[in-house]
């Protein structure tokens, strides 16, 4: 077709915004309106008639695909797609984009107008621009000078009128949490439409809760708490195993505040009586993450806490996790076992499900299949079959056990044993040929045996099934910025268990604005892995006492969880207040 001339120069087709498909990209640098027929999405009369409007005065600077979509010939998200596909940009939908203000401020508002692109999305090397015409090298050039060099911008595709509507949105609103608390309180909008929860960026009730999202995150939150008072509302995070008091206002507008966070999570508003559960998946800072919420009512008001699922912070590989190189390779030997069950043992926060997934994650391949029951599936991992039990509709973990045993799992992961007929179902597929993988509630590794005997469990059972015993607590990690060394007291000697006339030095913490002036940044895991050997298993099928099977491993290389945190102490990882508040010391002391 003339109008679709292929010999006008790539230049040429940028300086009038034609949307052409890149050559070398995955359509091999086909033109868009070819590709939209080869797809069957348009007829050639309609490809015709665009094209024409696309010379007329009033389209003249508009793409080929946005005529197309105000012609009703396709649909934007179809548009979307295809795009996405044909040039390998990735492709967002900025209505359930959470954007961070503070990005969004480093691009004037003229400036985004006129390119009509926005940033989305920062990470430490790179920024998202969603723009609907990818290949604008000139739009791009524009952008850049905006932000720092050392910053590669990237183009994501997005479509042109969600871009102007969040450019509105985004420049036209107070976005920050202060400021939108102080927008409410200040009056400006008026008590309806403080009351009324809706999805228009006009009521500061929906910004203030996107706000807190991305605060959360930003600050690496695992939890957010909504606690109602008698007067007032607290809102904490739990970083780093602690609750931190983040800001508190007035309860006045709780309830709004409470209806917006239930319709995102999908709960029932009109039920303030009984607790509920949600879930909701947010593309924040660029990325998808699910928040878990929980409703509680208490004397004062509906208590929500949501728990942010950040598979980016929680999925890391098992060289990652801070273990020991000794319990590292311990581990990793042990999952090359092709049959026979894997324990991991702790309190609740103390990583397990973490260090689980690193191991399903370490062990996945095309040739295994990796089945799961878990209460419920918090992180999505590839390959692998996940299942969430339903204890209410009759899926219990033993009952998922034998209905996934009729799958030809290769591996399989039970969230939890919790009793005899969990462990038993677990154990018979361990000795049955499949390599399992699930959680116990003891204090050690050791304790897991007595704890599987005490469930009902027999001795001759347990032994020759278990391939390992993972125990672990999860400790604050100095803030390497600021953490200072000194000569330990004698009271740190007794806890590490050193003498106290040639003391080491250690550090401690000190506290920066890089840690919130904690101190501490991040966590890590300290741990012991017993590993069963034929003479473990001798000892367990006799019923042997705890003490003689502990000096057996002790006597044949196993590192205590103690000891561990005592050398993450003495490598300044760790200080001694951490190693306290981790492990129970009182046997040194």
């Amino acid at each position: 077709m003339d109008s679709e001339d292929n010999n006008i120069p790539e230049t040429e087709k940028i300086n009038r915004g034609e949307p052409t498909i890149a050559p070398g990209a995955s359509m091999h640098g086909k033109k868009l309106g070819t590709i939209l027929i080869e797809k069957g999405m348009i007829s050639k009369d309609q490809l015709e008639i665009a094209l024409l409007e696309q010379k007329s005065e009033k389209s003249r600077d508009k793409l080929l695909g946005n005529i197309l979509v105000d012609l009703g010939f396709i649909t934007e998200s179809a548009l979307s797609q295809l795009l996405s596909e044909a040039s390998g940009v990735k492709n967002v939908h900025l209505k359930t984009m959470v954007i961070d203000p503070n990005l969004i401020n480093q691009l004037p508002q003229e400036v985004a107008i006129r390119c009509k692109a926005l940033p989305v999305a920062q990470t430490e090397t790179e920024i998202q621009i969603a723009i609907s015409d990818i290949y604008n090298i000139m739009v791009i050039d524009q952008i850049k000078k905006y932000f720092a060099r050392n910053y590669k911008i990237s183009p994501v595709y997005a479509p042109e009128s969600e871009i102007l509507e969040a450019i509105d949105q985004c420049y036209k609103y107070e976005m920050s949490i202060d400021g939108i608390l102080k927008e409410i309180e200040s009056g400006i909008s008026d008590n309806k439409s403080i009351q009324y929860a809706g999805d228009d960026y006009v009521n500061p009730t929906v910004r203030l809760v996107d706000a807190l999202l991305i605060d959360g995150i930003k600050q690496g939150a695992s939890d957010i708490h909504f606690e109602p008072e008698e007067s007032f509302v607290r809102i904490r995070y739990r970083i780093d195993g602690e609750l931190r008091q983040i800001r508190s206002f007035h309860k006045e507008y709780w309830s709004a505040i409470v209806v917006r966070i239930k319709i995102i999570s999908k709960m029932n508003i009109a039920e303030t009586r009984n607790p509920q559960d949600g879930r909701i998946t947010y593309n924040v800072l660029g990325r998808d993450i699910d928040f878990r919420v929980a409703t509680q009512p208490t004397i004062h008001g509906e208590n929500i806490v949501m728990r942010i699922l950040d598979s980016r912070q929680s999925l890391v590989p098992l060289d990652k996790l801070g273990y020991s190189e000794h319990n590292r390779r311990v581990l990793e030997k042990s999952v090359l076992r092709p049959e026979g069950i894997i324990i991991v043992t702790g309190p609740t926060g103390s990583g397990k499900t973490t260090t689980l997934y690193s191991m399903l994650s370490h062990i996945n391949t095309i040739e295994k299949n990796i089945m799961t029951l878990e209460d419920p599936v918090e992180y999505k991992l590839a390959l692998i079959r996940q299942s969430s039990i339903r204890e209410g509709a009759g899926l219990s973990f033993t009952d998922g056990i034998k209905s996934l045993m009729r799958q030809d799992p290769d591996v399989i992961f039970v969230g939890e044993i919790r009793d005899h007929e969990t462990a038993t179902m677990a154990i018979r597929a361990a000795m049955t040929g499949h390599q399992v993988y699930s959680t116990l509630h003891t204090n050690d590794a050791i304790g897991a045996i007595p704890r599987l005997r005490d469930i009902g469990v027999e001795s001759t059972m347990i032994a020759g099934s278990i391939i390992c015993i993972v125990a672990q607590r999860l400790a604050r990690i100095l803030c390497a910025k600021c953490k200072e060394e000194y000569v330990a007291t004698e009271h740190d000697c007794k806890v590490l268990d050193i003498k106290p006339d040639n003391p080491p030095k250690i550090f401690k913490r000190k506290g920066c604005e890089a840690c919130g002036h904690t101190g501490y940044k991040g966590r890590i895991s300290i741990s012991e892995v017993l590993q069963i050997d034929r003479g473990l298993d001798e000892l367990i099928a006799t019923n042997s006492t705890r003490k003689a099977m502990l000096d057996y491993a002790m006597s044949n290389g196993f590192i205590p969880m103690l000891a561990d945190g005592t050398n993450k102490v003495l490598e300044g990882l760790i200080d001694v207040d951490s190693l306290i508040s981790t492990i129970d010391v009182t046997s040194r002391l």
